[in-house]
């Protein structure tokens, strides 16, 4: 990844931009490592799955996510934060995307695939209450991995995330009731919820994982910052620590996929059709809120990097509180936990192409004039403009 604090296209002219061969081999073979990692993880859980043991009681999924989430908030600029949240016209779009459009398609493609109203396709009542919970957990945490590798912009995601964050504590519950419990019978289709009174989904629960998965990375992304600019200055910290940090989120996702992958390898294995049955929604659903979201930040009138993080934050889902709240509520073997356990495994590669649609709109589309959510001339930017 470039550590440039500028806007990349292909006029730019430096040396992360200009050349290719200047990336090192993780970033350059990115994708080859991603499926391979996938693959191992896969291989690993289908011929030894006594290692999901080991991988639960030591946590090490949630470890490779926070890991992989220090980075990207340890490289924020927090002074920046403040025109982040001052920025109505960002905020309010977010809003309408992650609160509105997001939850809305979601509960759309469940019925469609679920519901059994659709000839072809028999009702899976558990598979459609695993895409609400899905589609009701907005981004938290790959989000940061997926903008980092679009160079989208730091700070925009981190608040985004944070605001979202704070949103859903409020809401998720009542998400969940509305979409899941309340609104199928509404509309005729009482057999997906039958039996179900409530889903006992509390703000201490999802407040839990948000601490967890998005509070402990910026602590100590946050403290990393105030410390090293603090002790040696801006511009250590910007060019001598940030580049030897940097690597950990790639190494750190190759991990997480490894283990992800290997905790469902024999239901991957078992259950191939069921995998690809609901992978075709939440593909439907990654690629169209990203494109969709993508365009309302181009439409107004929004740089690069604020539009790629607008994007990415309503094309994320927090697949961990999905997770623990369905686990919780069903029971770890149940259809509606495997369904939301699918997420992430369809997450990883969608999203990573979607990174290179990202860069590819950078390059082709014309940004001139694009000033909705810039944060200003960081002074690295401005030094080599004076050169």
């Amino acid at each position: 990844m470039s550590n440039a604090t500028h806007e990349h296209g292909p006029d730019c002219g430096c040396e992360s931009c200009g050349d290719p061969r200047s990336m090192d081999l993780l970033d350059k073979y990115l994708t080859v490592w991603i499926f391979g990692a996938m693959a191992l993880g896969v291989g690993l859980g289908f011929v030894a799955p006594s290692v999901t043991q080991p991988i639960q009681d030591f946590y090490l999924v949630e470890v490779g996510l926070v890991l992989m989430m220090y980075p990207p908030l340890a490289k924020a600029n927090y002074g920046q934060l403040r025109a982040v949240f001052s920025n109505w016209r960002v905020l309010g779009l977010s809003l309408v995307q992650n609160w509105l459009i997001g939850p809305t398609l979601m509960f759309g493609l469940a019925v469609v695939f679920f519901s059994g109203l659709v000839p072809g396709l028999p009702a899976r009542p558990e598979y459609f209450l695993g895409l609400v919970f899905i589609g009701m957990a907005r981004c938290i945490a790959m989000v940061l991995v997926w903008n980092e590798l679009a160079e989208g912009s730091t700070e925009y995601v981190t608040g985004l995330v944070a605001f979202n964050s704070l949103f859903q504590i409020l809401t998720y519950g009542v998400y969940v009731w509305f979409f899941g419990l309340f609104l199928p019978p509404l509309l005729g289709m009482e057999t997906l919820v039958a039996g179900i009174e409530t889903f006992g989904v509390s703000p201490t629960q999802v407040f839990e994982a948000i601490v967890v998965f998005l509070g402990v990375p910026f602590l100590g992304g946050f403290l990393t910052r105030y410390v090293g600019t603090r002790a040696k200055g801006e511009e250590w910290y910007d060019e001598v620590l940030v580049p030897k940090i940097d690597p950990l989120t790639l190494a750190a996702l190759l991990f997480t996929v490894v283990v992800m992958f290997a905790t469902q390898g024999e239901s991957i294995v078992a259950a191939p059709g069921d995998v690809l049955l609901i992978a075709v929604p939440l593909t439907i659903y990654f690629v169209v809120m990203f494109l969709v979201s993508f365009g309302m930040g181009k439409g107004v009138g929004a740089d690069y990097s604020t539009t790629t993080a607008i994007g990415f934050t309503a094309a994320s889902n927090n697949f961990e509180l999905a997770i623990a709240v369905a686990v919780a509520v069903f029971g770890v073997g149940s259809g509606v936990a495997f369904a939301t356990v699918v997420g992430p495994l369809i997450e990883v590669p969608v999203l990573l192409a979607l990174v290179n649609v990202a860069l590819y709109f950078q390059r082709r589309l014309d940004w001139t004039g694009a000033t909705t959510g810039s944060l200003g001339v960081s002074e690295p930017e401005a030094a080599s403009e004076d050169d």
